[in-house]
C-alpha cells in the first residue's frame, strides 16, 4: 500500500496486467486502498509493478496449476479475496474458416475456460467469507456478430452468458457478478491479435481481396478510444458501490454497439456486407 493512502481492507486479485486495462484497473485500486495483486502470464512482464509496491503474482490463466498457485499465494499473503477482476484476453482477427484453429481454441482457453478455471478456485474462499465480488471483463463485440472478428465476440458472448448464470448460483452465498463490456479502450489488443494476420494477403487466401478490411477491422478498438486509465477510473468507481451494476458498459462506441446489435439480423448482414467489402468476393 502506497504511503498516505488508508487502506480499506479489501483484497483484489486482476488477472492480464502487463497492459492495458488490466494494468490501468490495478493502478486504480491501490489508489482508492485496496490491497492489490496484479497477476500476470510472465512475471517480467509486471516486474515494474513489483518495483512499485505492488503485490505482483505469477498466474496463466491457460494452466490449472498456475492458477491454484497463484491464487494460494494471494491467500497465504493476504488471507482472503474480496474482488476478482478476470481480465486477461486473448483475440486472433481473421475470417473465422481460416483463423488457425489452434488460435481458436487458444482463445477460448483464454478468454471462457480461463476465467471459470479462475472462479472456480476463489469461489470457494469466498463463500467461506461469506462476500466477495466476481468482475468478468467481456466487450461488446460480444454483443454483435461483426465480420473478421467472430471468434472474439463469440467468447465473449459466451463469457456475458457464463455471468449471468454466476450470478444466480453465487448469490446464495454472499457473492455478487458484474460484467463489463467495454467498447474502445487504449490497449495492445490490436498489435497482439494482429499477430500473423498478413497470411490474409496470400494467395491462399478466399479473403486476400479484402486483406485491407481485415487489417481495418484488427485496428478498429484503437480508433479514438478512451484512455485506459479514464476506463479504470469510472470502471473501479461502478464496481466498488454497495450495490454494483449488474452489466456495465464503458469506453468509446459500447453503448452505440448495444443499440446496433438490436437491428434485425438481415440489416445487420447488408450493413457488414457493405461496410467490409464482402460482396467483392463473390464470384
Amino acid at each position: 500500500m502506497s504511503e498516505g493512502i488508508p487502506s480499506t481492507g479489501q483484497v483484489v486479485v486482476i488477472t492480464g496486467c502487463s497492459s492495458g486495462i488490466g494494468r490501468a484497473l490495478a493502478f486504480e485500486f491501490r489508489r482508492r486502498g485496496y490491497r492489490t495483486f496484479a497477476t500476470a502470464r510472465r512475471l517480467e512482464s509486471v516486474k515494474d509493478l513489483s518495483e512499485q509496491g505492488f503485490e505482483a503474482v505469477n498466474l496463466d490463466v491457460g494452466e490449472s496449476s498456475s492458477i491454484k498457485k497463484g491464487i494460494s499465494t494471494v491467500i497465504e499473503r493476504a488471507g482472503r479475496i474480496d474482488y476478482l477482476v478476470n481480465n486477461a484476453g486473448f483475440n486472433p482477427f481473421g475470417p473465422t474458416v481460416e483463423v488457425p484453429i489452434e488460435q481458436i481454441r487458444l482463445l477460448f482457453e483464454t478468454n471462457v475456460i480461463g476465467p471459470i478455471a479462475i472462479i472456480q478456485e476463489v469461489f470457494r474462499y469466498m463463500a467461506h467469507q461469506g462476500s466477495g465480488r466476481i468482475v468478468n471483463i467481456g466487450s461488446a463485440a460480444g454483443l454483435l456478430p461483426n465480420p473478421f472478428g467472430g471468434p472474439y465476440s463469440a467468447s465473449k458472448a459466451a463469457l456475458h452468458l457464463l455471468s449471468e448464470v454466476l450470478r444466480i448460483e453465487c448469490a446464495p452465498f454472499g457473492i455478487d457478478v458484474v460484467v463489463v463490456q467495454p467498447g474502445s479502450v487504449r490497449s495492445n489488443i490490436a498489435a497482439a491479435g494482429s499477430i500473423g494476420i498478413d497470411r490474409y494477403q496470400s494467395q491462399s487466401s478466399h479473403y486476400r481481396a479484402v486483406y485491407p478490411q481485415i487489417l481495418r477491422r484488427a485496428n478498429a478498438s484503437q480508433l479514438n478510444p478512451m484512455a485506459a486509465e479514464e476506463f479504470a477510473e469510472k470502471l473501479v468507481q461502478e464496481i466498488t458501490k454497495k450495490e454494483a451494476p449488474r452489466v456495465i458498459r464503458l469506453g468509446a462506441g459500447a453503448d452505440f454497439i448495444a443499440e446496433m446489435a438490436k437491428r434485425p439480423g438481415p440489416e445487420l448482414e447488408r450493413i457488414f456486407a457493405q461496410q467490409f467489402e464482402l460482396d467483392s468476393l463473390r464470384k
